[in-house]
């Protein structure tokens, strides 16, 4: 068995009538353009200039409703012996709306930030055929665009904002007058000194202190060995020779011990 529709009945009734009692707002267009949000997609512009021939935006379209025509120019060469270069030149760049679906394919896959959405969406026609807008009309929808939000104070700064100021400076650097007096640099270098201390001079404060001559060795640096006291050769306790014991004799003396050279030792007086 089907359940009675009282409740939901009785609620829908219920805002009909406090709606019955309100009044009612009507947006008297075109005397009033309502309020669109700033990523409406109304229409495309064109920036002309960026645009390269490319073809990335016809190719990728799903409704092929976007037309370009170009030719090459040659360009000469910008340095002597250097070679010819070719560019393409936008001939025609159309969009037919009467077959776009509004995707905005077209405008994330190029490169080249050359097409925009703008919020106008006033471009309706009696003849279906001027739906097709060629490039003149797009390049006025392109002053519709509203500018882009503002970024956030801690980002960073985009590079080709960076890159012009960097030409920028280049280019006032290049075009700044010579600098007329020969000693400026020489003040200012002095203005950015700090001031030496009273009683030094000016060499013994700018020229480094000579340190003394060590010649490099391979081996470990010999360690000092102590002084000896020095004693007198004749009495008993003369200091010991290099490589000499303390009972070997001393040049030109002969031990006790030892037979001198012209006294015969004892098996040499029986042959005599």
């Amino acid at each position: 068995m089907a359940p009675i529709p009282g409740p939901g009945l009785a609620k829908g009734l219920a805002v009909t009538l406090r709606t019955m009692t309100k009044k009612s707002v009507t947006a008297q267009y075109p005397d009033a353009q309502p309020d669109l949000p700033p990523r409406t997609r109304g229409v495309i512009g064109l920036f002309e200039e960026n645009c390269t021939v490319c073809m990335l935006c016809a190719r990728e379209c799903p409704d092929w409703c976007i037309y370009i025509d170009s030719h090459k120019e040659t360009v000469p060469a910008a340095t002597p012996g250097g070679r010819e270069r070719s560019r393409n030149v936008l001939d025609r760049f159309a969009i037919d709306f009467s077959l776009c679906m509004y995707c905005g394919i077209c405008i994330e896959v190029c490169p080249f930030d050359a097409l925009f959405w703008s919020p106008e969406f006033e471009y309706a026609e009696t003849d279906i055929r001027e739906l097709t807008h060629e490039r003149d009309k797009l390049r006025e929808w392109m002053w519709t665009v509203p500018a882009p939000p503002a970024l956030d104070p801690g980002a960073e700064e985009p590079k080709e904002l960076a890159t012009a100021r960097k030409t920028a400076d280049k280019l006032a650097a290049q075009q700044a007058p010579p600098v007329t007096e020969p000693h400026a640099a020489e003040q200012a270098r002095a203005a950015e000194q700090p001031p030496r201390p009273q009683g030094d001079s000016k060499q013994q404060t700018d020229q480094p202190k000579p340190q003394p001559y060590e010649p490099r060795r391979n081996g470990p640096k010999p360690q000092p060995q102590p002084d000896e006291p020095r004693r007198d050769e004749s009495g008993p306790d003369e200091p010991r020779r290099r490589g000499a014991s303390p009972d070997q004799p001393r040049r030109g003396e002969s031990s006790p011990d030892q037979p001198r050279p012209d006294q015969p030792t004892p098996g040499q007086e029986g042959r005599e």
